[in-house]
Order: structure tokens, then sequence, then C-alpha cells
């Protein structure tokens, strides 16, 4: 990607995008066409293609990617939290499964400890936005074989990713348990993605080398414009009120040490659901877009866990493995209770990777485990809790995140164990994840009808600020039990429409 230059554009915009992750860059592409001149501001750098970028050692084991601040819990225990400050944001870790939400995932549904709060419009209103995004991202995918999937006005841009035969015998197994395990839409472009190494693609990370993800997709169609500008290695520290106090006039930023002001007519924060919450506390007394109170509030993180199927007498010799997903018990329990979530391969396990978790065990005995298992992800839905929030530690970010709906992962994790054992698979292992690991962090900024719950409007524009927007995971005002990235591209491309409309 060619440097970005400095001109009388850069200087005096009329939008400024902060983040160049799903939110910001697919905006940015829904944008462009307008002509409007759009200036998006990126803290971090375009990942190198090292040797690195393809080291299970060095990303699982020694971190290499992981960044270097700290932040505290609920009870001011520092940790190190994983978020990417890259150009794509965490996109350029994710595993590229680009998924709708169910439709039903729209309106309120029961859970075992609580009611979600539905959206401002259902499905159908978001469905033509999946089209497109699904379009924008070359998302690979079949329809037909999931039983929980919603109305599609067109078919999957490019065929399903191919299971490889360990894949293909396990899928099998499952279906004669009695599953249902359909493709998964994936944003790779899988002969790209082996040519440069025969790895997993799911948390490595994308040296624009065949992952279909915000900076390969969104960024690129958007900087196809001359009227797009990307400039890195930008820190925004707070945003600027007009003297009114209704509008805000530009950002502060830090670039190479100094400190920068840049004003425009549309401000849009991208910085995700963390970032994007505390710029808006950070920049007055009470905050932004805060007289709700409800900034920072009602943060999620998928419940997930690792769930490891073994069986010494098969060998799985898949290098990518994460081609499906089950759904059986996304709308209920398969009882008739209430919904427990979602059910994906993970991108190959394999010792070098077991081996972060398990440093105590050699890494050979860790080899012949992973020789014999296949890696599954269990995910739950989190309820949005308004205790469960984003707060300012001093200069430092405090993440309270209070999980829910544990009992229901728990269940979840349960029946996948029962039906792996009915699938043949004597040994099933597994592990949650913790706060380290952004399990799509999500909701601190929601959209919503009413000013004095949700700080944002249905299209994303502040109650409080005409002209301020938030455009991220922040936006979403439930966390839904699959992947968020497509919905947050599709929300995005629904927002640049609704803004190219009627404030350009």
């Amino acid at each position: 990607m060619p440097e970005p230059t400095r001109s009388s554009h850069a200087e005096s915009p009329d939008v400024i995008i902060v983040g160049s992750g799903m939110g910001g860059a697919t905006l940015a592409a829904g944008l462009a066409p307008s002509g409007a001149r759009i200036v998006i501001l990126e803290r971090g750098e375009q990942l190198k293609d090292t040797p690195e970028t393809r080291d299970a050692r060095a990303i699982f084991q020694r971190g290499f990617y992981r960044p270097t601040e700290t932040w505290t819990d609920g009870a001011g225990q520092g940790f190190n939290p994983g978020n990417y400050y890259y150009v794509g944001g965490n996109s350029k870790f994710y595993g590229a499964v680009l998924i709708r939400y169910r439709a039903c995932d729209f309106r309120p549904i029961a859970h075992a400890e609580g009611t979600t709060p539905g959206w401002p419009f259902d499905y159908d209103e978001l469905e033509p936005w999946y089209t497109q995004a699904e379009n924008l991202y070359r998302v690979c995918g079949a329809l037909g074989d999931d039983p929980t999937e919603p109305r599609h006005s067109a078919p999957y841009p490019l065929p399903a990713i191919p299971d490889e035969p360990a894949m293909a015998a396990t899928r099998q197994r499952l279906r004669r348990a009695g599953l249902h395990p359909a493709s998964l839409p994936l944003g790779v472009d899988i002969a790209a993605w082996m040519k440069r190494a025969a790895t997993p693609w799911d948390a490595f990370p994308d040296t624009r080398t065949g992952k279909m993800d915000a900076e390969t997709c969104g960024l690129a169609a958007a900087l196809a414009y001359p009227n797009v500008i990307l400039q890195t290695g930008t820190k925004v520290q707070r945003l600027i009120m007009a003297p009114d106090g209704k509008h805000v006039e530009g950002v502060e930023y830090d670039i190479g040490g100094a400190r920068h002001t840049l004003k425009a007519g549309l401000i849009v924060l991208s910085a995700g659901a963390v970032n994007s919450a505390v710029l808006l506390l950070r920049s007055s007394e009470r905050g932004i877009a805060n007289s709700s109170d409800k900034v920072g509030r009602h943060f999620m993180n998928h419940n997930t866990s690792a769930v490891l199927a073994i069986d010494p007498k098969t060998v799985n010799d898949a290098i990518y493995q994460k081609t499906f997903g089950i759904n059986d018990f996304y709308l209920d329990d398969g009882a008739g209770g209430p919904p427990l979530g979602n059910i994906q391969l993970l991108g190959r396990v394999t010792g070098q990777i077991l081996k972060a978790s398990l440093r105590q065990v050699p890494e050979f005995a860790l080899n012949w485990l992973s020789r014999h298992a296949v890696d599954f992800y269990a995910m739950s839905e989190d309820l949005p809790n308004p205790d469960s929030r984003v707060t300012l530690d001093g200069e430092g970010i405090r993440l309270d995140w209070k999980r829910s709906n544990w009992a229901s992962h728990l269940a979840l994790v349960a029946k996948l164990r029962a039906r792996l054992r009915a699938a043949g698979y004597p040994i099933v292992l597994a592990r949650a994840f913790d706060r380290r690991t952004p399990s799509h962090q999500c909701g601190t900024v929601r959209i919503g009808l009413d000013p004095a719950e949700a700080p944002l409007d249905p299209y994303c524009r502040a109650y409080d600020h005409p002209n301020l927007f938030v455009v991220d995971a922040s936006l979403l005002p439930t966390s839904a039990a699959v992947n968020p990235a497509l919905t947050i591209a599709a929300q995005a491309l629904r927002v640049a429409n609704h803004i190219a409309s009627n404030d350009l």
C-alpha cells in the first residue's frame, strides 16, 4: 500500500474516520463513491510479511503480535488484552467467518438468564446490506445445509471452501450422530493462503496473502478512490466539541510524538468496542454522546470454549480445518428449551499452539494429541448488562466484564461432548477462553430507538450530536451467538448509504 501524501484534502476533510477495522474500512468503502473528502486515522501500521506471520511458536507461545498495553479488570487487576493495532484492526487475525445473524437475533429472545432487547429494526432491513457486504468481502459459502440460515436474496459470491479429507470424514461422523454440519461462509482465497505457507488462517495474521479482511477488501475498495486518504501511526486522544456543545468539531491526535488537530463536518468513531467508548468518555467530564449515561455500558464478549474431540484410532492430517459449523442448538437446546449457541471448527490446533496453554507438557506429547484431535469452538450469547462496562482508570482502561448466560454455555459444551462421543470420539476435552481473548467485544455504544437507553439512533448517529457517528462493534445491541464481522460490515454499508443521501 503506498504511503499517503499530505494535501489540502488531508488538512480539510469532509469526513474523519477513526480506525480502519471492519466498521471504519467498510464505511469508507461505502462513502468513497460520494466524492466526499475522507481521512482515515489509524493508530497502527500495516502488517509486514515476515517469517513470524506463519510461525505458530512466535504467534502463540511468544505473543509476537500482542500489544504491550495493560488494562485493569473489575477488581483492579492488570491484564494484557488481546486487541490488535494494525491497519485492518482485529480482522487481520480473525477466523474470517462472515456469517449473518439469524433472523431471530433481531427480535427479543428469552434465554435461561434473561431476555435480549432485540434490535431497532428487523432482519429484512439489513438483508440487502448483508448481500452487498458478502460481495465486498468475496464470501465463499453454500446455502441449504443450515436449518437456521435466514433468507438470502442472492447466493454467496463464491462456492464454499471444500473440506479437507479428514474434515469430510468428521462431517459424516457428526451427521450420523444426528447433527447438521453446514459449510461456514468464509472470506478466504484458499489457494493464495496456502501458497504463502501451509498453515491455518484462524488467529494467524494476514499480510495480504489470501484473507478477506478489513484491509484487503473494505480499505482497498475505499483507497481506490482519490478522495480517500489513510494516515497511519496516528493515535486519536480525544474529540473536540464545538462552542455550541452540540457538534463535534474534530479530533486531537498524536503522530511522531507531536499533538495535532484535525477538523471535519462529520466525525466517525470506528476504534472498536472498547476504544471508541474510551474516546467518548475521555473527551469531556461527563463523556461525549453520553446524556443517557450508557456509553461504555452493556459490554458483551461471547462465552467461548475450545473443545477437542480425540480418537486415538484416527489421524487428523488437516491443515486449515475450519470449514463447517453446527447450529442445531442455536434456536433452542434441542428439546424446546432456551437457545444455547453456535459450534464451529477452530483453525487447526497444532502441538505448537497447544504448548502456549500447556507449557508444562512436552511438545512431542502435544503433537500426538493434535494428530488425533479435531478442534471445535463453542460460542454462546453474552447478554447486555449495564454494569458490564468500560470506564477510565486514570489514563488507562478499565474493563469490568460481567459474564452472563454461562450456564447456557456449559450446557452447549455438554451437548457437544455428548454428540462427539456418540460420533465415536472417546475423549473430549474442553477449556474456556478468558478475558485475554477478545471474543467479539461489542455493545458499548449501542443503537436503539430510545435516547434514554441507547447513545445512537438506528443509523449509528449520536442522539446528542448530529454530526457524530459510531460504526464498529460498539453499535451492536446484542451479541447473538455467531461471529459479528459481517453484521458490522452490513450495518456500515447501510450507514454509509444514509450519510451519503442525507449529510454530504
